[in-house]
């Protein structure tokens, strides 16, 4: 369905119009549910995953280090380690076909992303999390395989509560000037991301609305790797902060 749904105005809301009934008649999945989802991240250390500087993103470091990535009020928080030096930090486990979820709260100004199927030098699915003027969420890019696919379906403006909507093999669902609304820039809002078979069938959702669907043809990438976040490289964003928590996965190839 490609309609798209307009959010209640603030107004609306203080007279008790539900977003939730809005959004039944549309691609509205629902948040993801705790039924087959089991936490990967223990809120307090990393345990079960690792940084990695094999990446593209650490050249400044020479490879030696891969941005910085501590634990703070249940989150993993990651930026720039030097000027120009990111990275990623990677689960210790492989997934084939998987879905996971997590919450986000990060900085407007950092690239970042949800890596699918990852290598250690950072080779994935990426589920976008490019937030900063003319990025995007929730898109899906080849990250080091060759930039294909790179597909989304809005642009941000200048400003994080200004999206544009681009042509693409899935349209954006959201209405431009319901954004503000849907998307609430500094509180905890819900990514999620699924991968099965090879070629990938890939899905992902933004505060339980389906926002890309792609479908590869071709097999690039192999059926199994980690699930990574990344900090991106380039510039200085030691200031600048991604944070994510809650983060669970559900295993879709157990039988």
């Amino acid at each position: 369905m490609n309609q798209k749904f307009r959010f209640p105005s603030r107004k609306s809301q203080a007279f008790g119009l539900s977003a939730a009934i809005l959004l039944t008649a549309f691609q509205f999945d629902g948040r993801a549910k705790d039924e087959g989802f089991v936490s990967i991240f223990d809120g307090k250390t990393l345990h079960g995953w690792h940084i990695s500087g094999k990446t593209g993103h650490s050249r400044s470091s020479g490879n030696k280090t891969g941005g910085k990535w501590v634990i703070e009020d249940g989150a993993i928080i990651g930026s720039q380690d030097i000027p120009g030096n990111g990275g990623i930090v990677i689960t210790d486990e492989q997934f084939g076909d998987f879905e996971v979820v997590l919450e986000m709260k990060n900085d407007f100004g950092p690239d970042s992303g949800l890596f699918l199927r990852s290598t250690e030098d950072g080779k994935a699915w990426q589920a976008m999390v490019d937030y900063h003027a003319n990025g995007n969420l929730m898109g899906v890019y080849g990250e080091g395989l060759g930039g294909k696919p790179s597909v989304a379906n809005f642009r941000f403006g200048e400003k994080v509560t200004e999206i544009t909507s681009v042509p693409a093999p899935y349209p954006l669902p959201v209405l431009e000037d319901s954004w503000p609304l849907f998307w609430r820039h500094g509180e905890w809002n819900e990514l999620r991301a699924r991968i099965v078979n090879n070629p990938p069938h890939i899905t992902t959702w933004i505060n339980g609305v389906r926002i890309m669907e792609w479908k590869e043809t071709e097999v690039r990438h192999p059926a199994k790797g980690g699930i990574a976040l990344q900090v991106h490289g380039g510039g200085d964003h030691t200031k600048e902060f991604v944070r994510y928590r809650n983060i669970r996965v559900k295993r879709l190839d157990l039988h």
